[in-house]
């Protein structure tokens, strides 16, 4: 990924776990290499149009770079590769076969309401946050 470019992270503004993973985001980005939308909002459906993704049966964080479309583990790795040292040495898991990285990431997407709890309404950013998102 280029760093002058801002990537798109598109997740559940409903799922608490998802929340936690864009706070973390928001926290460790130093050089602003990510924009978020929720995949509730009107601009994630358009964007999602252009892509091989059924915006109807999300169950996965998105990541669009450079217009590819990155989703499950790629999606989180890539994220995290991004946001540098000590993030950066999860490359260590692109080794393991994406079908073992992405069965991990199923089971943890189809638990994440019953483990984490989901919220009523998407989350809204705060005044500070507001330029990270679309």
């Amino acid at each position: 990924m280029e760093n002058n470019l801002p990537n798109i992270i598109l997740f559940d503004g409903e799922c608490n776990l998802c929340n936690r993973f864009v706070d973390f985001v928001i926290r460790y980005d130093r050089y602003d290499k990510f924009k978020f939308d929720s995949l509730q909002s009107q601009n994630s459906t358009t964007l999602l149009q252009e892509s091989p993704i059924d915006p109807d049966k999300l169950d996965t964080v998105v990541l669009y770079s450079q217009n590819v479309f990155y989703t499950r583990s790629n999606a989180a790795l890539l994220i995290l590769f991004e946001l540098g040292f000590p993030f950066s040495l999860t490359i260590i898991l692109w080794i393991v076969p994406r079908f073992f990285r992405d069965w991990g990431y199923r089971v943890v997407a189809k638990n994440r309401s019953n483990w984490f709890g989901k919220r009523d309404t998407c989350r809204l950013p705060t005044k500070a946050e507001r330029r990270k998102f679309l």
